[in-house]
């Protein structure tokens, strides 16, 4: 089931466009710099923050707290131990001595896709045909279909009960408490296989007079698995269970919390199984520079689409003749990119500027190079003409 529609825009219209994406490319171009800046002072105090902690940590008996150490930045490792039995509190659903239980919730839905093509015409306007299809597939979230483009005939329900995860209510790793999220978060995950007790809690839960039976590990809400219809519901568990763990934190009598360094940041390490202390350093040490890599590449996109939103007015204008906005647009492209590396190289110089300035300005100076380079060649190759 398709619809297919044609829209014209003309070449006003895309230059008030492309005005107002002048606006949403400054507001980009700031938002990179900024972002690049932050990044490098965020990676660079982390960095020194892990140093600290790893000249600083101390290995001590996780099955005692000594006070002596209370105040201080120590690593433990030892056996999990939890408090209480965890419970999803809307399907009344539990696992025994798991740290946490994740619920699962599909609903089969009405789905709306659309893909489009684009041709320009002499004038500078635009013709776009956006072809929509819809179909049926199974979706963690509800879809909206009173935001298609035609809803009738596509109706979704309004709502589903929303996948979650819930932790047990204390966990010990050895004799300290520890944040029981914290355990969660480095636990194995295992299906929960649902007993009759837990799909007729379900059942209950849920109300309404769909058939609610057991699927696979799961449950299944609706006639038939094999035949779905829209609004049916697949409902499953995982349990998640950590039977020993690594913590590197601040010893506060009986508890582990974070430790904050020398210049502020704060110190709160976790792994799975029995992790020495220089390991856990090391591990922090390589997430810090992934993050910071992913920050940069970030940086460095939003702020070439900034310089793509700036200048794209002038392809508009070219596209007057359109296969000279199509040139203009390129062109305009390639100038986007090597401001991209410029700026951007610059930017993440000035974010070291304050705490390693040698290697900024080393920095700085290939810009500069790079910059000057293309600089030359452009005035090289416009001399003949």
């Amino acid at each position: 089931m398709s619809y297919t529609e044609t829209t014209y825009s003309s070449w006003f219209e895309r230059i008030k466009k492309a005005l107002v994406g002048i606006i949403i490319g400054l507001v980009l171009l700031v938002g990179s710099i900024w972002l690049l800046i932050w990044n490098e002072g965020r990676a660079i105090t982390t960095y020194r923050a892990l140093e600290e902690g790893a000249a600083q940590v101390v290995s001590i008996d996780a099955l005692t707290h000594d006070p002596a150490f209370d105040g201080k930045l120590v690593h433990i490792s030892a056996p999990v131990s939890v408090e209480g039995r965890v419970q999803d509190d809307m399907f009344g659903v539990s696992a025994e001595n798991a740290v946490a239980i994740s619920r699962s919730v599909e609903m089969y839905q009405w789905v709306e896709k659309s893909d489009s093509k684009t041709e320009k015409k002499v004038g500078g306007g635009e013709e776009t045909t956006t072809t929509y299809t819809y179909g049926k597939e199974w979706r963690s979230e509800p879809v909206r279909s009173s935001e298609f483009k035609h809803p009738d005939g596509h109706d979704n329900p309004g709502s589903m009960p929303a996948s979650e995860t819930f932790v047990v209510k204390g966990t010990h790793v050895g004799a300290f408490e520890v944040p029981a999220q914290m355990v969660a978060d480095i636990g194995q995950h295992a299906g929960l296989a649902m007993t009759d007790n837990d799909v007729s809690a379900v059942a209950a839960a849920l109300g309404g007079d769909r058939p609610v039976k057991r699927d696979g590990d799961g449950v299944y809400v609706g006639d038939r698995s094999s035949d779905p219809a829209v609004g049916d519901l697949k409902v499953s568990f995982d349990r998640v269970d950590a039977k020993e763990a690594s913590f590197v934190g601040k010893q506060q009598g009986s508890s582990l919390t974070a430790y904050t360094s020398g210049n502020g940041r704060e110190i709160f390490l976790s792994a799975g199984g029995r992790i020495d202390a220089a390991s856990m350093f090391k591990s922090a040490e390589s997430e810090n520079n992934i993050i910071a890599w992913l920050l940069r590449a970030a940086g460095l996109v939003l702020m070439f689409i900034g310089f793509v939103c700036i200048f794209a007015i002038f392809g508009v204008i070219g596209d007057v003749i359109p296969f000279i906005g199509s040139i203009v647009s390129f062109g305009t492209s390639l100038l986007a990119f090597v401001l991209t590396l410029v700026l951007g190289s610059l930017a993440i110089a000035f974010g070291w500027l304050a705490y390693r300035p040698l290697l900024a300005a080393g920095i700085i100076v290939v810009a500069l190079v790079v910059a000057v380079v293309v600089v030359r060649r452009r005035s090289a190759a416009a001399k003949p003409a």
